[in-house]
């Protein structure tokens, strides 16, 4: 009978379409034109379960990440929650507009101020009509505002700005036209914090810009003056990115000669005024470059190819200094054919969705490389100085011709590679479909030292460096000092300088020498800062091998067991200036340090 009366009641009503989507709380989907406006549509609302689950599911498909929940308390809110997975929980913002025992007005300014810091638009002009508040001048200080959050931007009005055009490119900021030679210069900053990607590019421990990068930025300043082939690029000294601040970059087209132009490659760390390096040099040429038919990779997996295993393949490439990082781990399957090499190669998610902006991804060109080194680490009788240096050793790219792009935008490619007339690498490269992508004419590779690179990032320009400082053994004689257990019982004098002996002996149970170390320097700290006999003296902890340097400043392990006591040290030392000081013996070495 109820449901008999609703429905009358509801047949006398007159309906219309929501101006805004609504999510039915009888299907937890959102309602269809049309399916809101029935008697028939209300009577299940009152009679069916409630979908709360899938409505709040059915916001989150659409994109929805603030939720507002309008009513007397945040019952709703909380049961939203539980609705979400753990990641979706994080990403949406659920705000109650009114709480239990809390007056309407603060709860719902405090609603609004949620949303705001959240970034959502909120009219406060209009929150504030009619009450006749207004802006007032407030002092520079100590109420500045300053936003620190960062505004994405494609560099266009900042070059505009200064005059110059911007640089459709990722890699780069701006373009500068010379109008008295018709020769350009291209500016950008490289830096791992700018391009994290690049920090997957390691070199004998060194995060040095790809090769595929230098021909990247050779290609884009070709195009930008219509000379779009790279004719010839020579590698003259490597970019070692350094792990704070960026490298300012300069790529340099010459005026036009013949049918060539010169691109030179130039950097220096940015901030500092020092002279540009020469990083690579060459031509770029307006003449075409045909693909050919054998650039077409159309079938696949290659007839009569041998497939080659990569499961290993970026642990063999460790071992020979290659420090691939996660974008740079493209290569996902390989075959070899007589004297070809194939392979397929997949930028991972968190970089394709950038391969748009490049003409071939550097991290894609680098990757579709890799099978030629995983050849020559398998081919371990080839000794001849091949494309990929033949010896083992940690090769780079050293130069490159007759570089023409064909398509842009590829995020998966089909790779095949041949000794070319030089004895370098000749290079095809096609997208999913076997069209071609890219190909190269030759790429000749060098062996490359650490020396080459210089030091490692992690050292260069630093403040400070722990050393080794030789000193006099103790040896129990000078009455200035004593060890810990013979001060230990009460009524013993108490030397100036006391030493606690924290190596331990080697032991597989890692996890409880370590409890075991601390908990016996733990135990003697507690009695050193709480017995007064002990108020005039420093007690000095020494360690065996704790800390990861050597003799004459050469990185060595450290001994994960005892490097936890100079935590605990160093944390008493911070509290207790002058009562406690630390040492480390060196392990092979009869002196302490």
């Amino acid at each position: 009978p109820m449901l008999g009366d609703f429905r009358a009641v509801l047949a006398g009503l007159s309906y219309a379409e929501p101006r805004l989507p609504v999510v039915s709380n009888v299907s937890g989907r959102i309602a269809e034109r049309g399916e809101l406006t029935t008697p028939d549509y209300w009577v299940r609302h009152v009679r069916e379960p409630v979908r709360f689950g899938d409505g709040v599911r059915a916001l989150r498909a659409a994109g929805v990440d603030r939720c507002v929940e309008i009513g007397p308390d945040a019952v709703l809110t909380g049961m939203a929650r539980t609705c979400l997975d753990g990641d979706e929980d994080t990403a949406v913002l659920l705000v109650p507009a009114a709480r239990k025992g809390r007056e309407e007005p603060d709860a719902l300014l405090t609603a609004l101020a949620r949303l705001h810091t959240a970034g959502t638009a909120v009219d406060w002009a209009g929150f504030f009509a009619g009450s006749g508040a207004g802006p007032v001048d407030l002092p520079t200080y100590a109420f500045q505002r300053q936003r620190y959050w960062l505004t994405a931007t494609d560099g266009a009005p900042a070059a505009a700005g200064a005059g110059l055009d911007a640089a459709d490119h990722p890699l780069l900021g701006a373009v500068v036209s010379l109008p008295d030679s018709g020769g350009a210069v291209l500016t950008g900053l490289l830096s791992v914090e700018a391009q994290p990607w690049l920090a997957d590019h390691v070199v004998l421990g060194r995060v040095m810009l790809p090769g595929a990068v230098l021909v990247e930025l050779a290609l884009a300043a070709g195009e930008s003056v219509d000379c779009a082939v790279l004719d010839e690029l020579t590698l003259a000294t490597p970019l070692v990115l350094p792990e704070h601040g960026g490298a300012q970059v300069r790529v340099v087209v010459g005026p036009r000669t013949a049918e060539r132009r010169t691109v030179a490659v130039y950097s220096r760390p940015e901030g500092t005024g020092q002279e540009w390096a020469t990083h690579a040099t060459g031509f770029l040429t307006d003449t075409a470059v045909a693909a050919g038919a054998e650039a077409a990779l159309t079938q696949w997996p290659p007839t009569g190819a041998d497939s080659v295993p990569v499961d290993s393949a970026y642990q063999i490439f460790r071992e020979r200094g290659y420090g691939y990082g996660p974008v740079f781990q493209g290569l996902r399957a390989a075959w070899r054919r007589g004297g070809e090499l194939f392979a397929e190669v997949v930028l991972p998610e968190e970089a394709a969705s950038e391969a748009g902006r490049f003409g071939l991804h550097p991290a894609l060109l680098d990757a579709a490389m890799h099978v030629a080194i995983l050849n020559d680490s398998n081919d371990s009788n080839d000794s001849s100085d091949n494309a990929e240096g033949g010896s083992g050793g940690t090769v780079i790219p050293f130069a490159w011709n007759r570089v023409a792009l064909h398509a842009v935008g590829a995020a998966a490619v089909r790779v095949r590679i041949a000794t070319a007339a030089d004895g370098g690498m000749d290079i095809r490269v096609a997208d999913v479909t076997g069209a071609p992508v890219l190909t190269v004419g030759s790429m000749v590779s060098r062996t490359v030292s650490a020396g080459q690179l210089g030091a490692a990032p992690r050292d260069a320009g630093a403040l400070y460096t722990p050393e080794w400082v030789p000193v006099t053994r103790l040896d129990g004689t000078d009455t200035a000092w004593a060890t810990w257990p013979r001060v230990a019982e009460a009524g013993t004098e108490v030397p100036a300088v006391v030493v606690l002996d924290a190596s331990v002996p080697a032991d597989t149970d890692v996890p409880g020498s370590v409890r075991s170390a601390l908990d016996a320097v733990l135990t003697v700290a507690q009695r050193w800062l709480t017995e007064e006999r002990f108020a005039a003296s420093r007690l000095v902890v020494v360690t065996r091998g704790a800390m990861p340097v050597g003799p004459g400043g050469d990185p060595a392990p450290g001994d994960v067991v005892q490097a936890p006591v100079w935590g605990l040290v160093r944390a008493a030392l911070a509290e207790n200036p002058g009562r406690f000081a630390l040492a480390d013996v060196a392990v092979d070495a009869d002196d302490a340090a």
